[in-house]
This record gives C-alpha cells, structure tokens and sequence, in this order.
C-alpha cells in the first residue's frame, strides 16, 4: 500500500493542526451538547463561521495533481507508479493518501535542470536577451546563457510552462508490446495516461493553482473596473488559448458599444411614420454591414498582433495527430504505419449517422417548431381575451424564449453523445462535428422563431418584442447559470459539510477547487465552446435590419 503521507491538502485535519480555534460563538443549549459533546458542536460552528475547509494549505513542490477512485487497488497504483518512474525518470512524485475517504493522489513536479530539459524537447518559445538580438525563440539547452531569467529558477518558468512541459512528459508515457493492466490491453506505443483517464482508472489530471498569482490576479482583473485586461499575466498563467479568447471577449466588448449606439440615436431621432422608419432601417443595415466588415477585419489584425507577441504566430503544426484515447474499433495492422492500431469502419460510422444522427436531429428541430407553434397559439388565445392585463400577454413569449433557453443545454447534451457514438480517430475531427451540430442545433432553436415572424407573419412589432425578450432572458439565465448557481451550490456543500461526514466533503471539495476554479485549459468549457454563446449574440445584433426590409404590419 502507497505510504500514508500527512494530511492531504484540504482535509479538516490537516487545517486544524495548522490554525489555532476561533472565539466560540453563542451556542444553541440542547440537543447536540448531549449527543455529540461541545467539540463536535463548535468544530461545526468553527467551519461554518470562517469556511476553513475553503483554506486549503498546498503541497510544497507540486504542479500537477493526479486522483484516483476509492476503489482502485493497490497494484494498479504501484503499476501506473512503476510505470512513471521508469519511463520518465525526470517526474518527481509523491504520493499522498487520505485516511479517512481512502482517496489516493499522485503529487507530480520535477527539478529545475529537468524542466530545462523538456523546455528544449517541446520546443518551448523563451524571450531572449537585448544583447543576443531580443525578441522569442525556442528554448535550447546548448545556449540556455541567451535567455532571460536563465539564472533564477524561481522566474524563468511560469507555472503554465512547468505544468505544460509535464503534461506533455505525461501524455507521452506510452505502452510496450503486450503490456497489460487487469482488463486494459494497450498497443505498443499507446499513450497510458489518457487511457487510463478514459477507462476511469485515473480520475482527474489537473495542475495546482499558485494562490499568489491568483489573488493578484482577483485585485488586477476580476475587482478591477474600466481598466484594461492583464492579458500578459493571463497569458502567462492560464495559457495562449484562454488569453487569446479573454483578448478577443474583450475586443468584441468594447465593439459592441458602436452598434449600440448608433441604434439609439436612430431610434431616438426617427419620427413615426413608415417612410422615416424604413429609411433608418436602411441606414441600420448598411451600418451593419460596414461595421461587422471592420470588425473582422480588425481582430484579424489584432490577434496577429497578440499570436506575434505570445510566440505563436509561426508555430508549427503537429505533423502527425495522435488517436482519441476514447477511440474504439478492433485491432490491426496499420497498412501504412506497420504497427497495430485500433480500426473503425468509416460505413459504420456513415449508417449510424443516417440511421440515428440524422433522425435524431430532425426530431430535436421538429420539436421546437411545434413548440414555438404552440407558443405562437397560446399567445394569440392570451391576445383573444381583452380583460387580461397588459403584462399578461408578454407571457407566452417569455415561456418560449425560456424554453428555447433550456433546449440549448439539451440540445448540446444530445450533440455531444451522438459525437461519442460516432467514435471519430482524430480530435480534431471530433470538434468539427460537434461544432456544426451544436451550431446547427442552436441557430435553428434561436432562430425559427424569429424567422418565422419576420418571413411568414411580417409582423414588425411582434418581432421586435420577441427579439428583445430573447436577448434579455438568455443573456439573464445564462449570467444566472454562470454566476448564481455555483454560489447556491457551494453554500449547499457548506450546509451539508456541516451536518454530513465533515472530512468527506472537504476533500472533494478542496480537490474541486484546486483544479476547477479559474484553472488554464481546464475550465467548465473549452475556449472553443465558450464561442458559440457570443455566435448567437452576434447574429442577433444586425438580424434586425435585413428582417425589417421584408417585414410589415399586416394590412400594409
């Protein structure tokens, strides 16, 4: 059995021999000083009061985080151990286990001089001194003196390229002939550790947060107001990807404000005969066009600019991309490569998308067409009854514009299994498809809708209604989702930590936090995905002004 270590981060053990006890608050007499004593009671009170089990105290010497399930046995973590150190004798790795949830964590760092060396094997992109030319190159050991900070260990690597060079070191541990791990069989060459993580048997890979950086960035960043993003210190932290789409979130913020604008003072000015209305609504529409243009435009620059200073602009692209580790098929002989490798027949990939893809996503479009055909009849019954108040008939669209909310989350739900079950090799082939069908999905449950006021009723006044309880109830629930939720989750986690297995909690909180809040690569979504919320908003913004054109009142 891997050695019981001290008290893992976040454990109430391990806090409480750290922090001396808070001043006892007024106790409730009763029920709980005769069943479970005084220290129970204000240990509960402690935790309540100062939410200590949130203090986690971090291992010294650790970057990146490796969990496993209650269940996994000992041979598989002296296994996967073995494995690690024989194959990448450059990891340091201690080994914690909590004796009370019987978690066991692998804690991984390496030293400097090794660092050094999987800097040069990445080809990791360093500033390079004034003296030796300046500017970014690839890191080579053989002339590690041109480099900046190459004396202090401490600066010359961020915590985002320590953790990066070890996960590359990890994801590259691979497999001999035959080996074998209960009932995993792995191909020569195979990566264990994304297997492993898609087999269950490792639970979460994650890199730990340096709560320096982090409250620097919470004063510099999040409590910041009317000031420009850090993006150097994100960069530096969290990676390129979550920089460059902060770069770009913040870019098309401030773009936003033009359009904005430019709408209120037309609707300001724009007198209430149709004449005046449809010359504004050609003036809006040119604007829209003129103003997209520019902003594409623009960010192609700008994101030149940022890929440039960040030393990505001319980063190659992988040559060969490796297999999903969730890819399935029967083993062969690759006739190209000679080495076995798992196969999937590409027609039984094509049968199940005609045969369930495509059926599945017909249904899914064909129910929000009876939805929004149902929500279009209530409202015209609401409109039918003249003792209703006037707030009444905004009802029915409300409930449309909700559930189309909610169907957007289904919908994605829907997306990524059908994704699963097509079973694509490649990554990358893997997000093209479930990109376009999220983006199919979403683009005809916002919009349906909307085109078929503007196209089939050509009713301008219902139009502009629906369309501004969509922007307002999605962009409220989302902002509710995103925000409100996570809070009320964590104060249930702090109610139920209280009352049930205080240790329990702890840990698979402390565990959450360390790797799920504000963390790099590894947030709730993907750059990629937190895209396509503002691909809705940016088709709503000039939707407007081309559906005006073909819209008019009935009767005109």
């Amino acid at each position: 059995m891997p050695e019981t270590g001290a008290p893992a981060p976040g454990s109430q053990e391990g806090e409480r021999q750290r922090r001396a006890p808070a001043d006892a608050e007024p106790a409730p007499a009763g029920v709980l000083d005769k069943l479970f004593g005084k220290r129970l009671l204000q240990a509960g009170r402690y935790i309540m009061s100062h939410k200590s089990w949130m203090k986690t105290v971090p291992t010294e010497n650790c970057d990146v985080l490796m969990t496993f399930a209650d269940t996994t046995d000992d041979h598989t973590l002296l296994w996967l151990l073995n494995h690690i150190r024989l194959g990448i004798p450059e990891l340091i790795i201690q080994i914690r286990h909590h004796r009370h949830t019987k978690v066991c964590a692998f804690f991984v760092t390496a030293t400097y001089e090794s660092l050094l060396r999987g800097a040069d094997e990445i080809g990791l992109r360093k500033p390079v001194k004034a003296e030796f030319g300046g500017g970014t190159r690839s890191f080579s050991c053989e002339e590690d003196y041109i480099y900046e900070n190459i004396e202090n260990e401490l600066f010359f690597f961020t915590s985002q390229e320590r953790q990066n060079i070890i996960r590359y070191w990890l994801e590259n541990l691979r497999a001999q002939h035959g080996e074998s791990l209960h009932n995993i069989q792995f191909l020569e060459g195979q990566p264990v550790i994304p297997e492993l993580v898609a087999r269950g048997v490792i639970q979460q890979v994650f890199p730990v947060h340096e709560q320096r950086i982090l409250n620097r960035l919470m004063k510099s960043w999040v409590q910041a107001i009317c000031e420009a993003q850090p993006l150097d210190e994100i960069c530096d932290y969290f990676g390129v990807k979550i920089a460059m789409y902060f770069a770009w979130l913040g870019f098309y913020t401030s773009a936003m404000v033009y359009p904005a604008v430019f709408g209120s003072i037309l609707y300001t000015f724009t007198e209430n005969d149709q004449t005046s209305r449809d010359i504004c609504c050609v003036v809006f529409a040119i604007f829209n066009v003129i103003w997209a243009t520019l902003f594409l435009e623009e960010w192609k620059q700008r994101g030149a600019e940022f890929a440039y200073k960040w030393g990505t602009l001319d980063t190659p692209a992988e040559s060969i991309e490796e297999p999903r580790p969730q890819f399935r098929g029967i083993k062969r002989i690759s006739p190209v490569t000679n080495v076995e490798e798992f196969y999937y027949p590409p027609w039984k990939r094509l049968l199940f998308q005609c045969l369930v893809s495509l059926p599945v996503c017909l249904i899914c479009l064909s129910f929000v067409f009876l939805v929004m055909l149902g929500c279009f009849e209530l409202q015209e019954f609401v409109l039918s009854i003249k003792e209703l108040p006037r707030l009444i008939r905004f009802l029915p669209k409300i409930a449309l514009a909700l559930i189309v909310t909610a169907c957007d989350d289904v919908y994605r739900k829907i997306a990524y299994w059908l994704n699963d079950m097509e079973n694509y090799r490649l990554q990358s082939a893997y997000e093209k498809h479930l990109i376009i069908k999220i983006v199919l999905f979403q683009f005809v449950n916002s919009y349906l809708s909307l085109f078929y006021i503007g196209f089939y009723l050509k009713d301008m006044e219902r139009l502009k209604e629906l369309l501004l309880i969509f922007s307002l109830s999605q962009s409220l629930v989302r902002q509710l989702r995103d925000a409100l939720l996570p809070f009320i989750t964590l104060q249930l986690h702090l109610f139920l930590i209280s009352f049930k297995g205080l240790l329990r909690f702890g840990w698979s909180l402390a565990v959450s936090k360390v790797g799920g809040v504000a963390g790099g690569g590894r947030l709730c979504m993907p750059p990629t995905g937190r895209f396509i919320p503002h691909h809705g908003q940016f088709g709503r913004v000039g939707q407007p002004s081309w559906l005006a054109s073909l819209t008019r009142r009935p009767g005109e």
